[in-house]
């Protein structure tokens, strides 16, 4: 059955289905005709036992036929089709008469069988339906009539029904797999479509698309489900063709910078201060290539969901803390207050790891477009059984165009009008990665000249 292909499963679970069926249905036919049959003769059974009951006189312990010869004269006057055979006992079961029409054989008596019921019997090796009643004289039982008509036209009957039905029923079940093979391979068609589709679509050709049926059902659900599949994979191309670009770019201006460098120093020969301060800025280059390095790194990890951390909770003042800490040169030197504000009545505990990268990236962010001598406010509050941090900085702000944009790889905004702020454009984009791996959401307000607020719902 694995073997088969998905058409020819169908039509094999549909014949079976409805071969089921039309078993159960040929059988109740069958029993049905086959007690309508049997009761018919039953009937007529019990009909002629009573008619011949009126036949017989009973003297003594003697039952007898009441004018026998008149019997016999009706009978060889008469065509009988399925002629009624009669036979007479006494009360001990004894033979006392029978019908002409018997001649030499005789009807057995069953003293199993209950009175008036009937049953299966063989007259000279043929089928007979067979009934024994009482013969009854002042409430006393005198004697028993048997009564039996032929059962081989009925079985014949029956038998000819029987083998109908049967090759009916093997013919129609032919017939229906092919059927049902011919249908399921009509509606399998737009599955071929999409298969044919999604064979012809490779890297080079991403934008196409699985034509959708015009009936919307499951078919047109499936391939309304690899159209959109096929854009997440051709969103996550693009991306990816971008980073690479913009990380070559990244990388290789520096790595430019660093080799002018050193090709001018070998030029000629040169003042000891002079090397010193060509191998200070080239190990400036070098750490400003190491930082987007490990950025990339941490990014494709996060990507990937190939970081393995300790998820364990700390408290986010102790984070925000530890990071104001590391930049505590940089905020002495620019004259910068910090507002640190804990409006949260429970300690406020987050993932150590990833809030770490992104309150890092943020508040450095903050600390680094921040104007000097001015203040940079951070509060913490809890809102719905949530966790929320918002960094309010004093800066430069963001355009409302660039807004959309800031989670993108190697982008800044109005980078060409500060490019005295260090930078790669990276931080966000860790930061976003973290906030998803944590199901936590950064949310941005900014006025451009103004000053920007970032707002962390952990």
């Amino acid at each position: 059955m694995n073997n088969l292909s998905f058409r020819n499963r169908i039509a094999i679970h549909y014949m079976i289905a409805t071969a089921v069926i039309m078993a159960v249905a040929f059988a109740v036919v069958y029993f049905v005709v086959q007690g309508t049959v049997y009761q018919n003769l039953d009937n007529d059974l019990s009909f002629e036992a009573e008619k011949h009951t009126t036949e017989i006189i009973v003297v003594g312990d003697s039952v007898k036929i009441r004018n026998k010869r008149e019997w016999e004269e009706r009978e060889h006057g008469e065509v009988q089709v399925n002629p009624v055979f009669i036979q007479i006992l006494n009360k001990k079961g004894e033979f006392m008469d029978k019908s002409p029409n018997l001649k030499e054989d005789v009807l057995v008596f069953n003293p199993e069988q209950n009175y008036g019921g009937h049953f299966n019997e063989l007259l000279n090796n043929r089928a007979i339906r067979q009934v024994q009643m009482p013969i009854e004289e002042n409430g006393k039982i005198k004697g028993f009539i048997l009564a039996a008509m032929s059962l081989e036209a009925s079985k014949m009957v029956l038998l000819n029904l029987r083998n109908v039905l049967i090759i009916s029923y093997l013919f129609l079940l032919s017939g229906l797999y092919f059927i049902s093979r011919y249908l399921a391979g009509r509606g399998i068609i737009p599955v071929k479509i999409i298969t044919a589709t999604t064979k012809r679509i490779t890297k080079s050709n991403l934008n196409e698309r699985v034509v959708l049926p015009q009936n919307k059902d499951e078919l047109y659900e499936l391939s309304s489900g690899i159209n959109q599949l096929l854009q997440r994979i051709e969103s996550a191309i693009e991306r990816e063709r971008q980073f690479t670009s913009d990380a070559s770019h990244e990388l290789r201006t520096p790595l430019s910078t660093l080799k002018g460098t050193l090709e001018v120093l070998i030029r000629k020969p040169r003042e000891r201060s002079e090397y010193e301060d060509k191998i200070k800025f080239s190990l400036t280059e070098i750490d400003r290539m190491t930082a987007i390095i490990e950025q990339l790194l941490v990014l494709a990890r996060l990507d990937t969901n190939s970081i393995k951390v300790d998820r364990k909770l700390v408290a986010l003042p102790t984070i925000i803390d530890d990071i104001l800490s590391r930049h505590k040169k940089f905020i002495l030197e620019r004259n910068l207050a910090i507002d640190f504000h804990n409006g949260a009545t429970l300690e406020a505990l987050v993932p150590q790891y990833y809030s770490n990268l992104i309150l890092e990236n943020i508040i450095g962010n903050a600390i680094k477009y921040s104007n000097d001598a001015t203040t940079i406010h951070i509060d913490i509050a809890l809102l719905d059984s949530k966790v929320v941090c918002e960094i309010r900085d004093e800066g430069i702000g963001i355009k409302k165009a660039d807004l959309n944009n800031l989670f993108r790889h190697f982008f800044r905004s109005d980078a060409l009008n500060h490019k005295s702020i260090s930078g790669n454009g990276l931080g966000l984009s860790i930061a976003k990665k973290a906030a998803d791996a944590i199901q936590a959401e950064i949310l941005i307000e900014s006025e451009f000249g103004i000053g920007t607020t970032f707002t962390i719902q952990f």
